[in-house]
């Protein structure tokens, strides 16, 4: 009997240094392993290709300072545009930090929406609800973020507000139309449709990526969904296999491209694992932060 009780203490004690282990990397190493992936999209009937930047979810706290030199380092890739989709502050004290961070980036044309986490501060949530539901965020309790702040240093450099509108540009020699919303997970989305006209391309963009919104978009015409929001999944099994989405969309849809299929169109979805976590949650496991170089490319 002395015996078992000395394995099973044994056993106890191992399960609980993997598990301290596997927390430790999750936090020290995992959450700063900052990743650019490339993809390419081939687009039937383009012209040209265009090098779309998608960030999302940089979660930023002051003092962050390898998030902050990696972000400025993603202006060496010289993209075409930059595609911002929300939650870029975890503090309330992080717009100047976070807007000289992009700096570099505010350099070249860029659109953005916004998350809740550019409205409200982070809430802690137990992660195992995550696993029943998408989470809520209780606005009466919920610290007031400086959005207009962070917004004004966004448009100032010249990057379109996105926000329930819509807009036709001119980039890289292509016709474009752009169609944005407000965070669906805080119920601010409203569809607004495309201007009117022939595009090359039509590109939406919204934080999270619900199927209301995707499947509007796609109706009505997109081409290419771009969003955030689910952090890839955030704490994963190897591969990078989702368990959750903080969503309604499927964990395997959680990050990386895919489709998105109505009755009547299809289109293509790159969601972005992100670049940050939420300040209550400050992990990642076989998730590393991430921007993705997306090269649309003629089919």
């Amino acid at each position: 009997m002395n015996q078992l009780l000395r394995l099973g203490a044994a056993a106890g004690l191992t399960t609980a240094a993997l598990g301290a282990g596997t927390l430790a990397y999750a936090h020290f190493v995992e959450l700063k392993r900052f990743t650019v992936r490339h993809v390419e999209l081939p687009v039937r009937g383009l012209r040209a290709p265009l090098r779309i930047l998608h960030i999302s979810d940089v979660h930023y706290v002051p003092g962050q300072r390898q998030k902050f030199e990696w972000l400025q380092s993603l202006a060496e890739l010289r993209p075409d545009v930059v595609v911002n989709t929300g939650d870029n502050l975890s503090h309330p004290a992080a717009v100047p930090e976070v807007l000289q961070a992009l700096a570099p980036l505010r350099a070249f044309p860029g659109v953005f929406v916004p998350g809740s986490n550019d409205y409200y501060a982070p809430q802690f949530r137990n992660p195992l609800k995550y696993f029943r539901g998408p989470s809520e965020v209780r606005h009466t309790v919920a610290e007031q973020l400086p959005t207009e702040e962070l917004f004004a240093g966004f448009t100032h450099s010249g990057w379109i507000d996105l926000t329930n509108r819509h807009t036709a540009v001119h980039y890289g020699g292509l016709h474009l139309h752009f169609s944005g919303t407000d965070d669906a997970h805080i119920d601010r989305d409203t569809v607004t449709g495309w201007p009117e006209g022939p595009a090359d391309l039509r590109l939406a963009v919204t934080h999270s990526p619900m199927r209301r919104v995707l499947e509007a978009f796609t109706r009505t015409g997109a081409d290419l969904i771009l969003a955030g929001h689910t952090h890839g999944g955030q704490v994963c099994l190897p591969g990078r296999r989702a368990l959750v989405t903080n969503c309604d969309l499927p964990p395997r849809q959680a990050s990386g491209l895919s489709e998105v299929t109505t009755a009547t169109r299809n289109a293509a979805l790159h969601v972005s694992a992100g670049i940050g976590t939420s300040a209550k949650a400050p992990i990642r496991l076989f998730c590393p932060p991430e921007a993705t170089l997306l090269t649309v490319t003629p089919a």
